[in-house]
């Protein structure tokens, strides 16, 4: 199983949006002579999104009247042969709204996912960067191997209803068997649809697109924006090119410095910390709480409700069932964002009468499935892109010695958490490294901003990104909040701090917080 807190960006997006795309795809045969960083984008309007985006209709004009333009870039498939054949990489932007005298430039965002299309994010939250856009054109991209950027192919939708139908937690040796089998079928279905994609969509070959793509928009320097995922794809950009980093900021930063058991540890203790916020808000407000009268009860109620589940599911969204394993991962969902903690009380006050349609479609969110039954690739993408980074392969006998310190940092999320590092088991492509390289040393001051709350990315990793980036490259802010990221909160002190270095350079103090 896929693990829930890397596909962030794709699943908000299919909440909240599935709003734009483009046309792109895979080039046949060799580049032209001519340098890739000598091509000139045809911007046009923007087709409705593929499903490998999302699905959905053409991206709507901005405030202003302007529209969403679409353009192919041109990259190698491989990095190691810059002159074979060529991929299409899915580009989207927002010319600026200021005068031509005071735009610095692009700034190119990152959402996350890994496996998020950004051509389908940016415009579903544009609205949220048009102070940005005074200075900017914003940009965004589907990475390789996402989206319509040579997208990565595995199940189709009929057989990715049945592997998230499947029990993710098995509590016995036929039931792990059965996990086991799942995930080579799954693993061997990409390498059978994507078998020349798969070795060429790691972080670093999509930062190489990066630098590929700040010559084509004709900047000097990468001017950065990346969220969740995102931090470490511009940390790897950094690291490769550090004289090329222009104005960056990083929010929902992960921690490079921990391989994949670490990582998946650290969420198990992000998301009982965020539902124990969860919990905590509710009981708090004036009127009863209709899930727990404290906070243990909450979170007893809930332990009941997913055990029972695990017996005997409950009607989701007909004709599937609402597992244990959905309704987990509809409850992660719901803890990326405070703005989701109302569809949380609703949908689990409709679980305990029997009702499983909203934690359905929460994990229905989370897998990349639209309300047609079809999926968009950020499962398929999310698998690839983290076999590809992730050196570790761990068994099912290594999951089960950790079960007991992944229990312990969350009795609600750890065995969920722990199986999910069996993904990669099997794969086809050998993993890069037992974490990513981040350090920059020279590079331009990068914000990183890390929010106490945040349960995907849980805050200790802003400060470790910081380290690794290196004396006076990284700069913190801590942001006292809730949810999956800090900008998008809208708390004036962080947009204020972000606000005043991308458009104005003015770095804030080192250690700055927000509240």
């Amino acid at each position: 199983m896929p693990n829930p807190a890397r596909l962030r960006a794709a699943a908000l997006t299919a909440t909240a949006v599935l709003l734009s795309a483009l046309l792109a795809g895979c080039g046949d045969g060799p580049q032209d002579d001519a340098d890739l960083t000598e091509q000139k984008l045809s911007w046009k309007d923007c087709p409705a999104p593929s499903q490998a985006e999302g699905g959905g209709p053409a991206p709507s004009p901005l405030p202003d009247g302007d529209d969403w333009q679409c353009a192919t870039m041109k990259a190698p498939r491989d990095w190691d042969d810059p002159e074979g054949d060529t991929i299409g990489l899915a580009l989207i932007r927002a010319r600026t709204s200021g005068p031509a005298d005071r735009r610095i430039g692009s700034l190119v965002f990152n959402f996350g996912g890994p496996g998020g299309s950004g051509v389908t994010t940016l415009p579903a939250f544009g609205e949220d960067y048009a102070t940005l856009r005074t200075r900017y054109d914003l940009v965004s991209f589907d990475p390789r191997g996402v989206g319509r950027s040579a997208p990565v192919e595995c199940l189709d939708d009929e057989q990715l209803d049945a592997y998230f139908q499947q029990d993710a937690t098995p509590d016995d040796a036929a039931e792990r068997t059965k996990l086991m089998d799942n995930t080579e079928k799954f693993n061997s279905a990409c390498e059978k649809h994507s078998e020349e994609m798969l070795p060429h969509v790691a972080t670093t070959d999509a930062a190489r697109d990066m630098d590929l793509m700040r010559q084509v928009l004709g900047d000097d320097e990468l001017h950065y924006f990346g969220i969740s995922y995102g931090t470490e794809l511009g940390g790897v950009y950094a690291h490769l090119f550090p004289k090329k980093v222009g104005r960056a900021v990083f929010d929902a930063v992960v921690d490079p410095t921990q391989n994949p058991e670490e990582s998946s540890l650290g969420q198990a203790q992000g998301f009982q910390l965020a539902l124990g916020n969860y919990a905590e808000d509710c009981v708090s407000k004036v009127e009863d709480c209709p899930v727990g009268d404290s906070v243990q009860d909450v979170e007893n109620r809930i332990a009941r409700l997913l055990k029972d589940l695990d017996r005997k599911p409950i009607p989701g969204i007909f004709p599937r069932d609402l597992t244990q394993t959905a309704a987990t991962g509809g409850i992660a969902q719901a803890l990326y964002s405070k703005d989701f903690w109302e569809y949380l009380t609703e949908g689990l006050e409709q679980a305990y009468d029997g009702d499983g349609r909203i934690l359905m479609a929460l994990s229905d969110s989370l897998n990349g499935r639209n309300e047609d039954g079809e999926y968009s690739n950020i499962t398929a993408a999310n698998v690839s892109i983290n076999c590809a980074d992730d050196k570790p392969r761990y068994g099912p006998a290594f999951v089960e010695e950790q079960l007991p310190e992944f229990r312990k940092a969350s009795p609600l999320f750890g065995d969920y958490l722990a199986w999910s590092m069996v993904g990669c088991t099997g794969w086809p492509v050998a993993g890069a490294a037992d974490h990513p390289d981040v350090s920059a040393p020279g590079a331009a001051p990068i914000l990183v901003i890390g929010n106490t709350g945040d349960p995907a990315t849980p805050y200790e990793g802003a400060g470790r990104m910081a380290d690794a980036l290196g004396k006076d490259v990284g700069v913190e802010l801590t942001y006292k909040g809730q949810g999956h990221g800090a900008y998008d909160s809208k708390n004036k002190c962080v947009q204020n701090a972000v606000h005043g270095y991308l458009l104005d350079g003015k770095v804030p103090a080192a250690g700055t917080v927000c509240s």
